[in-house]
């Protein structure tokens, strides 16, 4: 495998030095693009069919606007682009604060693997600091709407939860997770008023679009059809371009997305012996006592509801490492499993990184990519025991 950046365009070679020789300006990659789409709002259009940029036109929600925005004006309408590359470094220590008390809670993940989130992963530290992607934004509101879960505060949680949603829509895959909790915790009457927030921050926010040309909006922000381009895949360069760009292809990525998330939610997340329909009535009138709800099934529910979403993703781009680095050390160590010793774990976080780090990916980084995304469900699959059978027939007969 070898390594590189993720775009010729990046870097500028030194024929006389043999190194790399980056200026600011070569390390941002749709940041300028980003800018003259919010310019395009700020100058009055609001039709978002008509908002493009240098690499395409406007794809993300409303959310996204009105935080690029504010880096328009704070930057100098985009030129400053070191200035924008210290507010993302400050950006990455939030992120890394927030899941640093994440971890805490849970208390799972051995102290040395931090270290390894911290200072081992090129890709990660350049997608946050230099190329100004707007995926790290909507994290770090994810993981900030998580701490708001574990403190209870689940109308807030679900607040931010949206508002990441509205800066990109790859936060949608933690929503199956999501809704599983709240049914959990709150019932089908319960949850209501939670799901209200998440719909009604959304509208609320992209009202002026909405007004002007709803459907424009609608099919632009929330594509899931898009298409994506076979030369930037990490994780399917192993098939042929016809296939990946064929829709039964993405037909069996989903059913297969749809039919694991249910098998979790039957057979792991749900371990109080009654049938799963029992979460839609109020938690005081089911058979089972309801129990408040741990920091290690708030988290494990949230990542494993992400993690299988990526693995049947129709494809991702070098930028999409972030929507499950810093989940990675959880899923390895929240749950017991002999065969996988401390050095395996490492190995696949390892293999995982290099996958990522591989440009032009190959048909090896690719599979290898696979490989330990299939490890991680297993050891996920084998680790959260079903609940006991023992137990259902001795709660019937008393």
């Amino acid at each position: 495998m070898k390594t590189g950046y993720p775009d010729p365009r990046l870097a500028r070679w030194d024929a006389r030095r043999g190194k790399r020789n980056l200026s600011v300006e070569d390390t941002e990659i749709d940041w300028k693009a980003y800018m003259a789409q919010v310019e395009g709002v700020i100058n009055g259009t609001y039709d978002y069919t008509q908002l493009q940029g240098d690499t395409g036109p406007l794809v993300y929600p409303a959310g996204f606007v009105y935080i690029f925005m504010g880096l328009y004006y704070v930057t100098g309408r985009g030129t400053d682009i070191r200035m924008a590359q210290n507010i993302f470094a400050v950006l990455y220590l939030a992120t890394l604060l927030l899941v640093f008390l994440i971890y805490h809670q849970t208390c799972k993940v051995p102290p040395f693997v931090f270290f390894f989130m911290c200072c081992a992963s090129y890709r990660v530290h350049s997608i946050f600091v230099l190329r100004l992607f707007n995926d790290p934004v909507a994290m770090v509101l994810l993981f900030l709407s998580i701490n708001l879960l574990l403190a209870q505060r689940w109308g807030w949680g679900c607040c931010f939860f949206s508002l990441a949603v509205s800066v990109k829509m790859n936060v949608l895959l933690f929503a199956p997770g999501l809704l599983f909790l709240l049914l959990t915790q709150f019932g089908f009457r319960g949850a209501l008023p939670k799901l209200g927030i998440c719909a009604g921050l959304q509208v609320v926010l992209g009202l002026p679009f909405l007004l002007e040309n709803p459907i424009g909006y609608l099919s632009r922000s929330f594509d899931l059809g898009r298409q994506f381009l076979f030369r930037w895949t990490v994780n399917w360069r192993f098939l042929p371009e016809a296939l990946f760009l064929h829709r039964a292809f993405h037909l069996a990525l989903l059913a297969a997305h749809l039919t694991l998330l249910l098998l979790f939610a039957l057979c792991r997340w749900h371990r109080t012996g009654e049938s799963i329909m029992s979460l839609l009535r109020d938690p005081s009138k089911r058979k089972v006592p309801p129990q408040p709800l741990t920091p290690n099934q708030i988290v494990s529910t949230l990542f494993t509801s992400n993690f299988i979403g990526i693995c049947f993703s129709r494809s991702l781009h070098y930028q999409f490492y972030v929507w499950y680095f810093h989940t990675l050390p959880y899923l390895l160590w929240a749950t017991p499993a002999r065969w996988l010793t401390h050095l395996l774990r490492l190995l696949v976080l390892g293999l995982i990184e290099l996958s990522w780090n591989t440009y032009p990916s190959t048909s090896c980084s690719s599979a290898a990519l696979h490989v330990c995304h299939a490890v991680i469900l297993l050891q996920l699959w084998l680790g959260l025991q079903p609940f006991p059978k023992s137990s259902q027939h001795s709660q019937k007969a008393h």
